[in-house]
């Protein structure tokens, strides 16, 4: 058996390497938010990037280029799925569903992970209930795939408290 080397020497034509672009962290950790977001049991939020027609929100919380923790929007742990059942809805508002920003801090308490620092990525920005939960869980950057209206009109007063709060917001859009 030849090795490259070898085959090159012989004559043979040198192939031209094709050089893959990594993406940075952002995008990296974003993409995967898309992902998580396919395991959403409740069918609102926004429309799913690897799965058409449906809904849904996912977060990854990361610090230090490492994955601490991901969340998705569905109902509590071991409670009937408002994809199976149906929603409850108030002013227009799915409450059966834990969203996914509270899911991946709860998943991460749960684990005995910290998250103080971390940044979260999400593929819908945080509605008021959930920043709120942000502050105080020490999350320091939001980074959000899609502008979401969120319930009580409140999305931007969220971005007025993440400033209040010295929290980084940002856009990115990964498609």
């Amino acid at each position: 058996m030849q090795n490259c080397a070898t085959a090159i020497s012989y004559g043979m034509k040198k192939q031209t390497k094709k050089i893959k672009k990594r993406p940075d962290w952002d995008h990296y950790f974003m993409e995967i938010a898309h992902m998580v977001a396919t395991r959403a049991t409740c069918n609102r939020g926004t429309d799913l990037k690897y799965v058409p027609g449906f809904k849904g929100v996912g977060a990854v919380i990361a610090k230090d280029k490492v994955i601490l923790s991901t969340g998705y929007n569905g109902s509590p742990r071991g409670m009937e799925h408002c994809d199976d059942v149906g929603h409850e809805i108030v002013e227009g508002h799915c409450i059966r569903t834990v969203h996914s920003e509270a899911n991946a801090m709860a998943q991460a308490a749960k684990n005995g992970v910290g998250i103080d620092g971390a940044t979260l990525y999400t593929t819908a920005s945080p509605c008021y209930d959930c920043f709120k939960l942000l502050i105080n869980a020490g999350i320091k950057r939001v980074v959000y795939g899609r502008y979401y209206d969120s319930r009580y009109g409140m999305s931007k007063p969220v971005l007025r408290l993440a400033k209040k709060a010295g929290i980084k917001t940002e856009c990115l859009k990964t498609d």
